[in-house]
């Protein structure tokens, strides 16, 4: 299937037997198909289009859906490298002031203009090392990513399918930088680096000189999970540190840029949800009613979950009178959580008026999308 190609689509519409949402599945294809990940919105031209990656025709490529006509358009033509050098379009990004889109292939990290599909090779990855999430600045100057040791040499890796080898990283505390990249003309900088295995390098969607990070791991073992990075001045610092042993990961910007918001588990096990400012000012958070894999909000008055492989539910919380409210029941996804690609990952479009995820509940995985449903005309989630 060349680039350019255009397919019809796929579009199926049903209702959550349980809620009444209607669902809108937006791929139907004999491959797995997924957006980015839920920290890199996908949307462009406006809102019109979506980016996501599919393995159509036995092989993983790019590919965008128009949210108005249905139709799928290949972006790119690629063969991936094997593992573990094989790379994922969950770790791709947009650029917020133009059509182009960044995404590592091996260690090459490529630029695609989502209009004329042409391809820049804007750096390469050093020999030894592995590849990781992208996000661009605020200002559409750079776009962020990190390498880290490659040590599959040293012991299995496999952390797209299973998290093989993730203890094993941790423990091996790899040499890991954070690279900043001109998307016009490539010029690139190591900007940090350091012997911790680093994750998540998530800009922010306001303000361009900075940037958080993780300290990747298990989350009760690193000594602090969210980092914060001012690009301009080099100066790293912890954000939100808590307690040894206690956990809190899946940091995002909410969508203001100034705020990032979490959830954790403390040290007896209750589970907790929170924003606090860059800064480590503005910080909110309140016992948290059932716990869920992973979370998004553009802001900490509606929150969407996913829920667990136990109960695979679409699940709303609502912040009010400094609590949360809920679980509310969106619908059952029936998600397998099996690999990354197969996560569920809802996440809030910019505007907060919609909810994509995707599922595996046909045997494939596919992206669907609802509008965001009123939180009190949904059933209480029981058991929590």
């Amino acid at each position: 299937m060349p680039k350019g190609e255009i397919f019809p689509a796929e579009w199926l519409s049903f209702v959550d037997p349980e809620t009444g949402v209607e669902i809108s599945q937006l791929t139907n294809h004999k491959g797995h198909s997924h957006h980015l990940y839920f920290t890199n919105p996908g949307w462009y031209e406006g809102g019109r289009k979506l980016l996501f990656g599919s393995d159509m025709n036995d092989r993983t490529n790019l590919f965008c859906v128009d949210l108005e006509t249905g139709e799928i358009s290949q972006l790119t033509d690629l063969d991936q490298p094997p593992p573990p050098g094989e790379t994922s379009f969950l770790f791709g990004s947009v650029n917020p002031t133009r059509d182009e889109a960044y995404f590592w292939h091996g260690r090459d990290l490529l630029a695609i203009d989502l209009g004329s599909l042409e391809e820049r090779k804007l750096y390469h990855a050093p020999e030894g090392f592995m590849t990781n999430i992208t996000n661009v600045t605020a200002d559409g100057r750079h776009v962020c990513a990190l390498v880290f040791e490659d040590l599959s040499d040293r012991f299995e890796v496999d952390l797209l399918h299973g998290y093989v080898g993730f203890e094993e990283y941790w423990a091996a505390r790899p040499l890991s930088r954070i690279i900043r990249v001109d998307t016009m003309g490539g010029a690139a900088e190591t900007v940090f680096e350091e012997d911790y295995w680093i994750g998540h390098v998530n800009t922010s969607p306001t303000l361009p000189n900075l940037l958080t990070f993780c300290h990747e791991g298990p989350w009760h073992r690193v000594d602090n999970r969210i980092w914060g990075l001012d690009l301009e001045s080099g100066n790293t610092w912890k954000i939100r540190p808590g307690p040894e042993g206690e956990a809190v990961g899946h940091e995002y910007w909410l969508a203001d840029g100034e705020r990032i918001g979490y959830h954790g588990t403390d040290l007896n096990g209750g589970h907790f949800y929170g924003s606090i400012r860059h800064d480590n000012t503005d910080k909110v958070e309140a016992p948290f009613p059932h716990g869920s894999n992973h979370f998004h909000s553009n802001d900490l008055s509606l929150i969407v979950g996913d829920g667990s492989r136990d109960k695979p539910r679409l699940l709303l919380w609502r912040f009010r009178d400094e609590r949360f409210e809920g679980p509310r029941v969106a619908l059952t996804h029936r998600g397998s959580f099996h690999a990354q690609i197969l996560h569920v990952h809802p996440r809030f479009s910019p505007g907060g008026d919609q909810i994509l995820f995707a599922t595996d509940a046909g045997g494939y995985g596919n992206l669907h999308l609802i509008d965001t449903p009123d939180f009190d005309s949904l059933p209480e989630e029981q058991g929590t």
